[in-house]
């Protein structure tokens, strides 16, 4: 699908004029172009109408590029990045960004865009300032849309560290090792799109850009905010990480040594069981009246020695 929004010279808004129209009409002063999940005929018009460089319009088909601005004779293309809340997947955005003109090209549907898209008519900062600050409007919606997948990561974090539903360490643990995977699938569109926005910052030959600093400075903000909420979290699932591990390893050695305790007792009670029941005809012992009794009241001090000892040494702490 392919939808058209014009600035006219004297601030009007026009919709859905065709692309030819609007290349050739005197009384624009600017427009929006917007391919959502074009077919390859409607595609071609990047390349009969927009006349846009090859290598733009193949990263424009070919996904997933790594966010970046490449800067052509008289426009600037742009590589994004839409977060899929669902899967925390990147899809791919691309924007061409002139004077007079910004096309946006993606091969789904971006909720982002269309929240521009409807704004800007009623928007008169982007009827004032033109392409550069839809791009910079478009920019901003797609790091805002960041913020409430980490929200639920974090809200899930502090679940896993409070465990109000009780639940098994061996259970938290697989849920703290699916959250670190969360938050580096996170991390790999976060960091890209911020070295993008670091680039637009401080890169020379943008000169529209540097015009409007502060706007792209707002969302450099955010995405080092987010960066940086990562990153704690990140430290935060390693620290869980550790003190679950370190736990579960206390607990095991509390085991062992209540076993090794036990094993231990026992030792010098089975050689004395183990003695007398070899059975042979010379063990005065064995016809002894009260032998049996006095080998089981020898065999119960033993046993209770042995565990005060133990226990006054503290390995019952």
């Amino acid at each position: 699908m392919i939808r058209t929004y014009a600035i006219t010279q004297d601030r009007k808004a026009v919709h859905d004029r065709p692309i030819e129209q609007l290349l050739q009409a005197p009384d624009i002063l600017w427009f929006w172009v917007d391919f959502e999940n074009p077919t390859f005929e409607e595609g071609k018009a990047l390349q009969d109408q927009f006349q846009f460089h090859p290598l733009a319009i193949e990263d424009c088909w070919h996904h997933m590029q790594r966010p970046k601005v490449d800067h052509y004779d008289d426009y600037y293309f742009f590589v994004l990045h839409q977060l899929n809340q669902l899967t925390l997947k990147p899809n791919e955005v691309d924007l061409f960004v002139g004077k007079n003109f910004i096309v946006s090209f993606h091969l789904q549907v971006c909720l982002e865009i269309e929240n521009v898209w409807k704004k800007a008519p009623s928007d008169h900062k982007a009827l004032e300032r033109g392409p550069y600050y839809v791009a910079y409007q478009i920019m901003d919606q797609l790091v805002d849309h960041y913020f409430p997948a980490l929200y639920q990561i974090e809200e899930h974090l502090d679940n896993i560290e409070d465990n109000t539903r009780n639940q098994k360490i061996r259970q938290l643990m697989n849920q703290v090792f699916d959250i670190r995977a969360d938050l580096l699938q996170l991390r790999r569109t976060v960091v890209p799109m911020r070295d993008l926005l670091y680039r637009i910052l401080h890169s020379d030959p943008i000169e529209e850009l540097r015009k409007q600093r502060a706007y792209f400075t707002d969302v450099y903000d955010h995405l080092l905010k987010l960066a940086e909420m990562i990153d704690s979290n990140r430290e935060m699932t390693a620290d869980l990480r550790d003190s679950y591990i370190s736990f579960t390893n206390s607990r095991q050695n509390s085991v062992m040594v209540v076993m090794t305790v036990v094993t231990t007792i026992f030792m010098p009670l089975t050689l004395i069981a183990g003695i007398y029941g070899m059975n042979f005809d010379n063990m005065p012992e064995l016809h002894t009246k009260y032998g049996y009794f006095t080998v089981l009241g020898v065999m119960a001090g033993i046993g209770v020695l042995m565990t005060s000892w133990f226990k006054r040494k503290g390995w019952f702490d």
